[in-house]
């Protein structure tokens, strides 16, 4: 009996350890000296192939990199589709998501967010020929967008008389549009303004207004990652208040670029 209660014990305790282990993520990170970044891959200018050498590259992914060293570990890109992006970090093959990650109550019930690092304005593009100027006109129409993205939920919110079809990556939703398959195609005001520029020699394409909504974007956590959270949002700060969180702005989107934007937001808590 008594060294059936000693080995009792004896499991329990290595069961608190390995939960108590288990439970600290950021210590698992700079044990293991690596941290798996989830990022799409494909969504230029926040993480997309450089032409010549195929390594991806971006704003997120020097977000990805800004982490990894305030950790003290590499870096490691896992690509990801963007309805994975919070299945890929619930079931641990991530660490953290910086891909394009927009804010939503519903997603905060699931994971955690960072303070914010962009803020996006998401719109939809039409076809020129189309003579369509306003959202509204969109109603009992077509439109395109990422499936499992903001913009999906966005549109079906705001134009709830539009149908809504979605497709795996922007690429894939834009050409839908270009095709007339759809009637207008819902995505990032950056990342439109790069699909309109390849487009206007072929099939010139016009913004619609209002906005659908302004979204601010964080990296996502797993939740109750205390010391991980805490580490992600010190390091964010400190970028804002150094100045290198403006600097990335302007390296990917700034005046010498194609987007030709000025930053109209700064790090900090989402006001959710």
């Amino acid at each position: 009996m008594k060294a059936l209660s000693i080995s009792l014990l004896l499991g329990a305790s290595l069961a608190l350890s390995a939960t108590a282990a288990s439970a600290d993520q950021l210590a698992d990170i700079k044990s293991r000296g690596t941290l798996v970044c989830g990022t799409l891959g494909t969504a230029e200018p926040f993480s997309f192939p450089e032409p010549q050498t195929r390594e991806i590259q971006g704003y997120d992914v020097d977000f990805c990199k800004a982490l990894a060293k305030s950790m003290g570990v590499k870096m490691e890109l896992k690509l990801i589709a963007v309805a994975a992006r919070v299945p890929e970090l619930q079931q641990g093959r991530v660490d953290v998501v910086i891909a394009n990650l927009g804010y939503t109550a519903e997603r905060a019930e699931q994971i955690a967010f960072s303070n914010q690092y962009f803020a996006s304005e998401t719109k939809v593009a039409a076809r020129k020929e189309s003579g369509m100027t306003q959202v509204k006109e969109l109603a009992g129409k077509r439109v395109s967008a990422v499936k499992g993205s903001s913009s999906e939920a966005g549109t079906r919110r705001a134009i709830p008389t539009a149908t809504t079809v979605t497709f795996q990556d922007p690429s894939s939703a834009f050409l839908a549009m270009q095709q007339g398959k759809v009637d207008g195609f819902a995505l990032s005001e950056l990342s439109l303004i790069k699909f309109k520029a390849q487009s206007e020699a072929t099939v010139p394409l016009v913004t619609l207004e209002p906005a659908l909504f302004l979204e601010p974007w964080g990296v996502g956590m797993r939740k109750d990652e205390a010391a991980l959270i805490k580490q992600v949002n010190t390091t964010l700060d400190a970028m804002e208040k150094s100045g290198e969180a403006l600097q990335l702005f302007n390296k990917w989107m700034g005046a010498s670029t194609p987007y030709k934007m000025q930053r109209g937001f700064k790090i900090e808590p989402i006001k959710g």
